[in-house]
């Protein structure tokens, strides 16, 4: 049976898997490169540099909530509810991140640091898809009229930092982090709607 094609997912996998394994700091590429059987000058090949697949893999971990959110985001029905789906997902995912996997959390919490451009564009889409609710709810007549529905959705992402923010990532097993949470989104629901 001919080997399994080297393709950049293979490589990211295995990346994961390395980093996992031996942390940021030591992880080489000629240690994914021994990982997939392959020489290192392959996995240059897809990726240029090492900076570029540490770039590529923080990509890859932020990347796996947009799916998710982005059907969330998407799907039928009035813009409360959805919001409070949308903010649900999004902290449970966080959570799954941090609890499943604490020492590959805390990896990806310094690939993170290395690659602000890719934290930049993962925090725009996901205030992207929040701002598209707060229009569908604008134009439902379920939510007051803003001037601008990015910066609306900016305040709700900084208003619900701490359920998703890495830095508060301690916090979410505490006890009532739940109740905080629904507090949280009863208050911006509250703020945008056109109900008093």
């Amino acid at each position: 049976m001919p080997p399994e094609p080297l393709t950049p997912e293979r490589i990211l996998e295995a990346t994961e898997d390395v980093l996992r394994r031996f942390g940021p700091a030591k992880a080489t590429v000629v240690d994914v490169a021994r990982a997939l059987g392959v020489s290192h000058g392959s996995v240059y090949r897809h990726f240029g540099s090492k900076a570029a697949l540490r770039e590529a893999v923080t990509d890859r971990w932020l990347d796996q909530s947009h799916t998710e959110l982005s059907a969330v985001a998407d799907s039928e029905g009035p813009a409360a509810p959805r919001l409070r789906a949308w903010l649900t997902a999004l902290f449970a995912a966080k959570r799954r991140k941090a609890g499943d996997d604490p020492e590959l959390f805390a990896t990806y919490m310094v690939l993170a640091g290395e690659n602000s451009g890719t934290v930049e564009r993962h925090i725009a889409t996901m205030i992207g898809q929040i701002a598209g609710i707060v229009e569908s709810g604008v134009r439902r007549g379920e939510f007051a009229p803003v001037a601008d529905p990015s910066a609306t959705a900016r305040a709700v992402w900084d208003a619900t930092n701490r359920f998703h923010d890495p830095a508060y990532a301690a916090e979410w097993g505490q006890e009532g982090i739940e109740a905080a949470f629904g507090t949280v989104c009863d208050l911006v629901l509250r703020g945008l709607s056109t109900s008093p």
